[in-house]
């Protein structure tokens, strides 16, 4: 396996978001394993928990809601301090992982919960990235940003989500070469179906996929650090969703739309809890 330990050790400050569960809460745990120098900032509604006591006395929480540009602000403001109190020279990692998703009709959704979820997938990253990039340019450093395998096509009944990660996906990927000059490489990670509470929070009464077709988060961050070691500016993890992605890149979007709206109508007829919709990461 490739070691990516030491392509971190230059790294001892993490701000991420959506640190209290799935991902985000997997990045925390390996990226405290690969570096124990590493201290983090979680910015998230809840606090992770479970983590071990070794893990907790680096990890500080900053209790928010991202959606919230006001508390967005606030939360920014306490990151960049526990940067510059955690040392000047250090290289700082930012993983904007939070995000949430609905499944349903559009014409069918609340819309206050649509633009919730731009708030929180879309203007939340850009807001913090925003405001910590100045130290990240003083002091070098990598983003990552947890974008999907559904920003690659269209997804119908799950417009809004799936238009949230494109935008993340060609985002990442400008911003990977507007701030490759500088030494700041970006990475969008674009999961297919991962082992979290993911599909059951945007109301899937079951697995969207089984066991044998999904990863776990451990795998997909596991992922992401190999590609960040290798400076790659997308990773799409397991080989089923690269050939994915691959595909669906060659298609008429047209095309893809319908198929993906097929696949999603089926599992949203069987398995889909009425007027479902909630938060979750990526």
């Amino acid at each position: 396996m490739f070691d990516y330990e030491n392509a971190l050790a230059p790294f001892t400050v993490t701000v991420v978001t959506g640190g209290s569960s799935g991902v985000g809460k997997t990045f925390i745990a390996l990226l405290a394993e690969a570096s124990p120098r590493m201290v983090f900032c979680n910015l998230s509604r809840r606090a992770p928990t479970g983590l071990p006591e070794t893990v907790e006395r680096r990890l500080a929480h900053v209790e928010c809601d991202l959606g919230k540009p006001d508390m967005r602000a606030e939360a920014a403001g306490e990151a960049i301090r526990f940067i510059r109190r955690a040392s000047n020279r250090t290289r700082i990692l930012l993983i904007n992982n939070s995000g949430f998703g609905s499944c349903g009709n559009f014409s069918d959704a609340e819309l206050a919960g649509q633009l919730d979820m731009l708030q929180v997938n879309v203007a939340g990253v850009l807001d913090l990235t925003s405001r910590l990039l100045p130290e990240l340019r003083e002091r070098g450093g990598a983003i990552i940003n947890v974008a999907s395998l559904a920003g690659f096509q269209p997804t119908p009944y799950m417009a809004t989500y799936g238009a949230t990660k494109a935008f993340l996906l060609n985002w990442s990927l400008a911003l990977h070469e507007e701030l490759r000059p500088h030494g700041i490489p970006v990475q969008a990670l674009c999961p297919g179906p991962t082992a979290t509470e993911f599909f059951r929070r945007v109301g899937y009464a079951e697995r969207v996929v089984d066991g044998r077709h999904s990863m776990t988060p451990e795998a997909v961050v596991r992922a992401s650090l190999r590609g960040l070691a290798r400076g790659r500016a997308i990773v799409v993890p397991g080989w089923r969703n690269r050939v994915l992605a691959t595909v669906t890149g060659m298609l008429p979007r047209v095309l893809c739309a319908r198929l993906a709206g097929r696949v999603l109508a089926r599992y949203r007829l069987s398995q889909v809890r009425p007027a479902a919709a909630g938060k979750g990461a990526a």
